[in-house]
């Protein structure tokens, strides 16, 4: 089953997340650019396009591996974020933030890859 990624509200959020990112990415000490700030714009670009890609696929267990794939970067960012933290690197309200939103970002996707497993049984069953 593909759907249409554009317009599934997890898709939207997580753009939102890499935008905020990026935001709070450019207040980074230029000495981490090819090291913390790249990893950290990586990770959150990986979650929006696994979403994207996952919903390509024929059946929603395979969009469902890509789903876990996108919460497995959204825990990767949380971790860059995380060090930023302990760092003290850039704003802590912007920081806040995105680790506020990444963790809204985590339950949206856990709720969801969850739904379409039952939904593909409930398919599969019927």
């Amino acid at each position: 089953m593909r759907h249409n990624f554009k317009n599934l509200k997890i898709w939207l959020k997580a753009m939102d997340l890499t935008d905020m990112v990026f935001e709070f990415s450019k207040e980074l000490p230029a000495n981490e650019r090819y090291n913390l700030i790249d990893q950290i714009n990586r990770s959150c670009c990986s979650v929006p396009s696994n979403i994207a890609e996952g919903s390509g696929k024929n059946t929603d267990k395979h969009f469902a591996e890509f789903l876990s794939i996108a919460i497995s970067s959204s825990f990767e960012l949380e971790t860059q974020l995380l060090i930023c933290e302990r760092r003290k690197y850039g704003s802590v309200g912007k920081l806040k933030e995105c680790i506020d939103l990444v963790s809204e970002v985590q339950r949206m996707l856990f709720s969801f890859r969850e739904y379409i497993l039952k939904t593909e049984v409930k398919s599969f069953n019927s």
